[in-house]
């Protein structure tokens, strides 16, 4: 495994070095014990299921989760666990596919279960190789499994996309194409080795996948959403220059995307799903270092945005940080159509201050399907899981945490949530080192939620639901 580990460092190691200058901030806030939870008194730990070989080692992280019906999948650097979560107390592993690539984000349409590859590998297989940033025959893009059946997932096609395939968001097709599915491609950082990979990297990819012929998977766009460029970037690595977008969440209901593309925070309209267009875009140069990945409110009238303060490995939720920084930015959509604005109200950051050994940094996460409310779960690695209610956008608020503590008091190791999604009354979380984690959170403000029942839930495609 220690080869298809190296691109875990090469992608993300300009953000990374964000982590020096925070470091330097750090302060001698005092450890609590090591890896011990705790937790608000509304958040009961149900269950935690520890990565199972191959993927329990230090540097193949756990990753991303999708959902349907009593499964759950779980990307791992490694590859990919199915798992049934049909008794959340007890959850268990349904199968393991080894399939090395990063970050192998996953997300799931009916039978077809789709994998992020952001690796340079020598073929388009999971036997595949780490290649050389230089070698042109290399691979990376999209895989698609058929996991009809659970127990034996089978590779169905593979679809080579421009700079690989970061992370992805799904959009269901309508109309003429109402039995196909949109596969929006998100990639960044071209590298001057590559030879597909090459500035100026200011686009997405779009495949279509037919849901009845996903062999004949093919990418049908690769619009343009940055014309003049974006943001240039600041210096001293304050904030990054846009090339692409990290993450795109849909809002299909609305017509609606929102993007973190580095730089830039950009609101899209998806009416059509092969032609998007950019409505508005913001920028934050005074607090955001890489804008990195957006969710709407349970009405779509407002968006969170995330920054990746030190790209996830260093801890920046530490008092000389502070309380902007590596945080949430809550903006309100003002105006209609094309006139629409995106309009910054305020930040929110957890309440609790942590260790300089803990990596923390706002990551994943996903509304509750709360009437007339508008509170989310989010990961934060090893600041833990926060509950927090953004239904005042200028007054956010936390309603509930748990928090695992450091995996170590004297060093600075990877670890904590990466992602942590409300799921058909449970919070579901992978914890990059732990594996996963299911949370029961018992409060009457998230009462609603427990009566709203999905078939089939992808977190960057934000479904309708009757309350809104």
């Amino acid at each position: 495994m220690k080869n298809s580990l190296q691109p875990f460092w090469r992608i993300r190691i300009l953000v990374a070095l964000t982590a020096v200058l925070v470091m330097a901030m750090a302060s001698g806030t005092a450890a609590s014990p090591p890896d011990e939870p705790s937790a608000s008194g509304n958040m009961r730990h149900l269950a935690n299921l520890p990565k199972a070989p191959p993927f329990e080692g230090m540097f193949t992280p756990s990753t991303d989760l999708a959902f349907s019906g009593k499964h759950a999948v779980a990307g791992n650097f490694a590859g990919f666990t199915i798992l049934d979560i049909g008794n959340p107390r007890a959850p268990k592993v349904v199968t393991q596919v080894v399939c090395p690539g990063a970050q192998n984000d996953v997300s799931i349409a009916g039978s077809l279960l789709f994998l992020s590859t952001d690796d340079r590998r020598s073929n388009d297989s999971c036997q595949s190789a780490t290649a050389a940033p230089t070698d042109p025959s290399a691979w990376e893009g999209i895989k698609i499994f058929d996991i009809s059946d659970a127990t034996h997932p089978r590779h169905v096609r593979s679809v080579e996309t421009a700079c690989g395939s970061h992370t992805h968001t799904l959009v269901p097709g309508k109309g003429k194409d109402r039995d196909a599915v949109f596969v929006y491609v998100s990639s960044y950082l071209p590298g001057p080795e590559s030879p597909e990979c090459r500035s100026p990297h200011d686009k997405i990819s779009i495949i279509r996948v037919p849901l009845r012929a996903p062999d004949q998977a093919t990418v049908i766009a690769q619009p343009v959403l940055f014309p003049d460029g974006g943001n240039p970037g600041g210096t001293g690595a304050t904030w990054f220059p846009t090339s692409g977008c990290h993450d795109l969440t849909a809002l299909p209901s609305r017509n609606l995307m929102a993007g973190a593309c580095m730089g830039d925070g950009i609101l899209m309209d998806i009416s059509n799903p092969v032609r998007p267009r950019v409505i508005t875009m913001v920028r934050d140069t005074e607090n955001f270092a890489f804008w990195h990945s957006a969710v709407f409110s349970n009405g779509g009238d407002k968006v969170v945005f995330s920054d990746e303060l030190g790209g996830g490995f260093a801890p920046t939720c530490i008092p000389n940080v502070g309380a902007a920084r590596g945080a949430n930015a809550i903006y309100t959509i003002n105006g209609y159509g094309d006139r629409r604005t995106l309009v910054k109200q305020g930040y929110y950051k957890i309440p609790r201050h942590q260790t300089p050994t803990e990596n923390c940094v706002a990551h994943y996460g996903s509304v509750l399907p709360v009437p007339g409310r508008d509170i989310m779960v989010q990961a934060w690695y090893q600041g833990g899981v926060s509950v927090w209610d953004f239904t005042d956008a200028r007054r956010p608020h936390e309603i509930a945490y748990f928090d695992r503590g450091p995996l170590s008091p004297d060093q600075l190791l990877l670890g904590g949530a990466w992602s942590a999604y409300y799921y058909n009354g449970y919070i579901y979380v992978t914890d990059t080192q732990k594996g996963l984690d299911v949370i029961d959170i018992r409060d009457p403000r998230t009462l609603g939620a427990k009566l709203v029942r999905y078939m089939e839930f992808n977190p960057q495609t934000q479904p309708w639901y009757p309350g809104r």
